[in-house]
This record gives structure tokens, sequence and C-alpha cells, in this order.
């Protein structure tokens, strides 16, 4: 007995033998209602595979492709007719009913064919070629922003350039002198704990990797018991196993911990910072009130402009407030710290001003209480005058929650937006109706605004009344607000310090050369 597929097959029994008969009859007649027999789809089969009898094989990529080129090439020359090459599957399904082309096809079309091979795909469509990297047709996604200053992208201090991920999986590399160096800055302060890991770009900038901030309220009951509550560390030690994480994930070239008021003035610091380490790994260090003004300037160093020439730039933190007063003389250094000139640190901030004259309910006698007190403190502060001669030689620099919130209440913002708040100008007019609306609020009023939130209802208005102290001190036709401060001074001080950027600026004059 015969096999349908031109073999022969042992003899079984009877009833066996049956079944195959009754089954080769039944495809048969499948055959013919499609129009063709099994015989007519194996010759066109064997056809298109070149008749060899062994099933097609893929075709090798790269030399083996030019190799075939070549013995075509030479049967064609020496007039022999070659036997022609196998096909992939894809193929025969794809030519199935186009006949097959013969060896007298025309020279210039052969040409032709092998000039426009590399631009069709394996079934003869033209491939889909991919969208290089930065195509106008693919959006840039805005950089998350969040009221505690978490972002992608920070204005003035970045660059936004990253590598995309292409079609094919690989990562598409972007030019990039320092392409593993990556720097990090943790700030531990009386009411925030923050961190940012930074990667440096051009000179005196750098690309947020990734950030985080969280309120903490560290020195909460400091200024009562002059000890950390077990409540606060609590919330402070998870804070900072989250901070740990993200550190452990990333290779750091560099990094630098620091811990400021809060644990400067309790008793009990050195033993929480002690907990810290064996409960998180990371070694924190107390950094003086001098430290901390220089690192407060030099994360806000470019939003001074070079006509100006002089500033006073304070910082309202949550346990104390430090001021710096900046003349810029005709040579401007590369560091703007180096201007400082005078500078104090205040023991009043957020938190500890309004636990002593309270937060929520706030009268406008309680609240001139509050700017009293800090105009007190003010007046040991030994600073010679300012010489003003043009309005914009000299203006305020504010870098803390209190100025950002005034200013995203200012742009009745429905979220706050970073990107918007960073660089702003506030005229002196607008600071004052600002802290007059706050003032009129109440405490829920405070709350439901989302450029507060329950977080800072409490804390708001004491940080307006060290504000309003400092513009009685210095008063300024205008204030620029700053959503920066100690992490971006760290940042750019230890980036400095390992002349990251003078690299940069040698790579580059050594590519133009």
């Amino acid at each position: 007995m015969e096999d349908p597929e031109g073999g022969s097959r042992p003899q079984g029994n009877g009833a066996l033998a049956a079944g195959r008969k009754d089954g080769k009859k039944s495809r048969r007649r499948k055959g013919k209602r499609g129009g063709q027999s099994r015989n007519a789809n194996q010759s066109a089969q064997h056809v298109l595979s070149g008749d060899t009898g062994e099933a097609a094989r893929p075709i090798e990529a790269g030399n083996a492709a030019h190799k075939r080129k070549r013995r075509r090439r030479g049967a064609s020359a020496s007039g022999t007719a070659g036997q022609q090459p196998q096909r992939t599957s894809n193929e025969i399904s794809a030519t199935a009913g186009q006949g097959v082309r013969s060896d007298s096809e025309s020279v210039p079309s052969r040409r032709n064919r092998r000039k426009h091979r590399g631009k069709r795909g394996l079934q003869g469509r033209p491939l889909v070629h991919e969208k290089p990297v930065g195509h106008p047709a693919q959006p840039q996604q805005p950089a998350p922003t969040g009221r505690n200053g978490v972002a992608e992208s920070r204005t003035g201090q970045n660059d936004n350039r990253a590598a995309r991920q292409s079609d094919g999986g690989q990562r598409s590399q972007v030019e990039h002198p320092w392409p593993d160096e990556l720097y990090a800055a943790l700030d531990l302060g009386t009411n925030n704990c923050r961190l940012l890991i930074a990667q440096p770009t051009r000179p005196g900038q750098f690309r947020v990797v990734d950030a985080f901030s969280r309120i903490v309220r560290l020195g909460e009951g400091l200024a009562a018991s002059g000890r950390l509550s077990d409540d606060a560390m609590d919330r402070a030690v998870d804070a900072l196993r989250v901070c740990a994480s993200k550190l452990k994930n990333r290779e750091i070239r560099r990094m630098r911990l620091i811990a400021t008021e809060a644990c400067r003035q309790a008793s009990n610091g050195a033993q929480f910072l002690e907990r810290v380490i064996a409960e998180t790994g990371l070694e924190l260090e107390i950094i003086d009130r001098e430290t901390e003004a220089r690192l407060a300037v030099s994360g806000c160093s470019s939003l001074v402009g070079r006509e100006t020439r002089s500033v006073v730039l304070f910082d309202i933190g949550g346990g104390s407030s430090e001021i710096a007063v900046i003349r810029i003389g005709d040579n401007r250094f590369n560091r703007l710290a180096n201007h400082i000139t005078h500078w104090t640190s205040l023991p009043v901030g957020v938190v500890t001003l309004s636990e002593r004259h309270g937060g929520r309910d706030v009268t406008p006698d309680v609240f001139e209480g509050m700017v009293v007190e800090v105009e007190g403190m003010l007046g040991s502060f030994d600073c010679p005058a300012i010489d003003i001669g043009h309005a914009d030689d000299f203006h305020l620099i504010g870098t803390s929650g209190t100025v950002t919130t005034l200013a995203g209440v200012h742009l009745d913002l429905p979220r706050y937006d970073r990107r918007k708040v960073d660089g702003i100008w506030l005229s002196d007019d607008e600071v004052s109706a600002m802290q007059a609306k706050l003032l009129s609020w109440d405490f829920a009023s405070r709350a439901a605004n989302p450029c507060i939130g329950p977080d800072r209802a409490d804390l708001v208005l004491a940080g307006c009344a060290i504000l309003e102290a400092i513009r009685r001190r210095w008063p300024s036709p205008r204030m620029r607000v700053a959503d920066r401060g100690l992490r971006e001074g760290l940042l750019t001080d230890m980036m400095a310090d390992d002349g990251v950027w003078r690299r940069h600026r040698n790579r580059r004059g050594q590519r133009g050369k």
C-alpha cells in the first residue's frame, strides 16, 4: 500500500487497511472541493523550495548573503543554469501562486532588485524605518512636580537630556561626559526630610535623577522639652529608610548627608543619629549655622543676575532662620558664597514660633507679636546698611516653604507647581497682599488651599511673621522666590570640588579641536 506522500507502508490487518482507505478517500474529496488536489499542492511546494526534498532552511545573515549573491553572479556570467536558493517558510507563503522567475531575467532588473534588497522585509514589504531619538513626533512628558519639591526637571539647575528606549529594546546612549557619576544630598531639618540624587551636565547645572521629600516634624516639642520626642524620631527614621533604599539602588560617586537645627539643639541629638546609623545605615553630620547659610547661598546662586550688586538671602527653616548679606563687586567669584560679607542664624523657625504663639488661630495681634519677637532678634545683628544706587542693584531672595507658599497662592495655582514658582518675582505690594489674605483665612481655609495643605496650615503664618520682620529690616521693592536650598547647595559644592564641570569644558575643547 502506497502512502499519500509517495513512500510505502507495511500491510496491517483488514480493519486498519479499510480505515486508511476511507481516510484517503475523504482527503481526496476535500481536495476536489477546493479545486485542487494534494498532488498539485505537493508539486507547487517542491517547485518553490527548489525541489531539493529538504525542508527550507532560514537564510543566514551577514556574509552568507553576500556569498549567495556572488554565486548567482558567477552562474549568470558562465551561462550555466544554477540551482535556485532555498527560501524561508515566510517567503514560500508570500510567493505562492506568483510563479518562479527564470534565470533569463535582464541584468538591470537583477541589479535593481539587489540595490533595494536592504529596504524590504522577508515578505517583500518595505521595512518600517525607526524614528530617530528625539523625533518631534515623540513629545517629551512633563516632569512630575509636587508641593514638596519632588521633581525630575529643575529650572536653571539641570539638563533634561536622557537616554530613551528604542523600538528594538536597546537603550540609546546619549553622549555624556560622565554617564555613571551620580551625586546625592540629604537634608534632615526640623520640619522636612529631603533627598536629591543628581547628575552633572552643563557647567554649573545638573539633572535630577531622583528626589524625595517628606514632612517629619523632627523638632516637634523640642522648644519645650529640649529633647527629640519618640514619635518625631520614629517619623524621621521611617523617612530615612526610604532615602537609604533609594541610595542603595544606585551607584553614587559622592554623597553628603546633613542634619540641621533640631539635631543641633536637642540634648539627645547624638543618640538619635546613632539610631539612624543602626537602623538605616546612613551616617548624618550635624553642620553649624555658618555652613548652613553658605549652602543656602550656593543653592540659589543661579538666581542672582549679573546686574545685581547686593542681595539679602534668607532661609526660613523649621527651627532656625539663616540670613546672608551678599555684596558683589566688579569681580564676581564662581561661587556666590564667597561674596557673603555678613550672616546670622536666628534661633527661631516656623515650628518653634508657632508653638510659642499658636499657629491654628492667629489674630492680627498674635501675628504682630510674632513679628516683634523676630525683630528683636534681628536688632542684635550687626550689619551695615546697604547702599542702593539703582532699583536693580538690590533685592531679596527667599528660599523656604513660606515664600513658595506665598507665590503659589499669588498665582492661584490649582496644584502646586514648582516650575511656575521657582525664580518668580514678587513685588513688595504683592507680598503684603498675600500675607493679608492668609491672615484673613481661618485654619480650615488655609488647609483647603492646594498650595498650603493641612501639614503647613498651622506653620505658614509663623513663616510670614519672620518674613515680615526681614522686610522691615531690609526694605526692597521686589523679592525673588527660590524653590531650592541646602540640597542644591550641597550638590553644587560637591560637583565643583570634584571639577566635573572643568572636565566638561576640556572635553568640549578637545572635540572642537
